[in-house]
C-alpha cells in the first residue's frame, strides 16, 4: 500500500475559499495531513480547516513564536483543537531573520527562546487543553529539545542523506512512537521538463541559501564547498550567482522534481529515510499555486 504524504497548503489574498476547497480536495485523496507555513496567517487557515474538513489531521509549519503573545497563542492553539476534534498539530518556531525584521521584530537565542515559551504556553490558565507541540528543527540541539519538551519536530528543506544523521539525537522509543511527529517540508515540482522543475525548486530554496542558519545545516550534512561558495558570492553581492552553487545532487537530497513516478519514488525514499510525515510543498513550472496542485492531484 502506498504511503501517503501530506501537503503545505497556504492561503493568499483573493484566493482563501478556494484554498479551503483545495483542503477539501486534499482530505479527499487521502493524504495524510494538510500544515499551513507561516506565509499569512496559518492560525486563521488552520481555524478554517477545523470546519472545512472532517478527519484529515492538520497543523501549523510553523507559527513563529513573537509574532503574538503567549496567552493568544495558548486561547487560538486550544480553540483549534477543540474545535477540530484532536486533529490540530501547533507547530512553532522562531522564524528567520528577514521575516522578523520585515514585522519589527527581534528573535533571541532559539533554544532558550522556544524553551521558555513551551514552558509558559504550557503555564497559561483556563484556556483549555493544548495541541501536540511540535517544534521546528534543523540542527541536532533543537531535534533534542523537541524530545525533551514537545510532541514532534518539523524540517524544512533537510537534506534527505542526512536524515538518519540528524534523527539519531532521538531516543529509538521516541523514533518508533506513533504519536511524535517527524515531519519535513519537500519543495517539489512535478513536470515532464526536468530541467524546468529543477529551475522552480533553484528559484524556491535561493532566498534560503541566503540564510546562515540553513547553510550551516547544509555545511553540516556534507555541502560545505557548496554553501562556502555561496557565502563569498554573498560577500561580493553577486547574489545572481548563488543558483549556479545549488547543484543538482544538492536539489536531488533537498527538493523533489520530475515525473509523477519520480516524486512518488522521492516520497518512499523520505519515509525510508525515517520522516513519518513528508510535507509536499508544491510549485509549478507552468503555473502559480492552482497549478501545481492540478499537477499534484494527477499524480496520486
Amino acid at each position: 500500500m502506498e504511503r501517503m504524504p501530506a501537503i503545505s497548503l497556504a492561503a493568499v489574498p483573493g484566493r482563501r475559499l478556494a484554498t479551503l476547497d483545495l483542503a477539501v480536495e486534499i482530505e479527499n485523496k487521502g493524504f495524510s495531513g494538510i500544515y499551513c507555513p507561516s506565509l499569512g496567517d496559518s492560525m486563521a487557515l488552520c481555524q478554517a480547516l477545523a470546519s472545512a474538513t472532517k478527519e484529515i489531521v492538520f497543523g501549523t509549519s510553523i507559527m513563529p513564536i513573537y509574532f503574538r503573545q503567549v496567552m493568544d497563542h495558548a486561547s487560538s492553539a486550544s480553540f483549534i483543537h477543540e474545535t477540530s476534534g484532536g486533529r490540530f498539530r501547533f507547530g512553532l518556531g522562531v522564524s528567520h531573520g528577514p521575516a522578523l525584521k520585515a514585522r519589527g521584530l527581534e528573535g533571541g537565542k532559539p533554544l532558550s527562546d522556544i524553551r521558555k515559551f513551551v514552558g509558559d504556553l504550557k503555564g497559561v490558565q483556563r484556556v483549555g487543553e493544548l495541541p501536540p507541540l511540535i517544534l521546528a528543527a534543523l540542527r541536532k540541539k533543537m531535534i533534542a529539545l523537541g524530545e525533551e519538551i514537545g510532541d514532534g519536530i518539523v524540517f524544512a528543506n533537510g537534506a534527505r542523506s542526512h536524515m538518519r544523521d540528524s534523527l539519531g539525537v532521538l531516543s529509538s522509543s521516541i523514533r518508533e512512537r506513533d504519536s511524535f511527529f517527524i515531519g519535513n517540508m519537500i519543495p517539489t515540482c512535478i513536470s515532464d521538463d526536468i530541467e524546468a522543475a529543477k529551475a522552480v525548486n533553484r528559484r524556491t530554496l535561493t532566498s534560503y541559501a541566503m540564510l546562515p542558519n540553513y547553510r550551516n545545516y547544509w555545511k553540516e550534512a556534507g555541502y560545505v564547498e557548496e554553501m562556502n561558495a555561496i557565502e563569498s558570492a554573498i560577500k561580493a553581492q553577486e547574489f545572481d550567482r548563488i543558483p549556479h552553487f545549488l547543484t543538482d545532487s544538492w536539489l536531488e537530497d533537498t527538493t523533489l522534481f520530475g515525473t509523477p513516478a519520480n516524486v512518488r519514488d522521492g516520497v518512499e525514499a523520505w519515509f525510508d529515510a525515517g520522516v513519518k510525515t513528508p510535507i509536499l510543498v508544491p510549485s509549478s513550472a507552468r503555473g502559480g499555486q492552482m497549478m501545481a496542485f492540478e499537477d499534484l492531484f494527477a499524480s496520486y
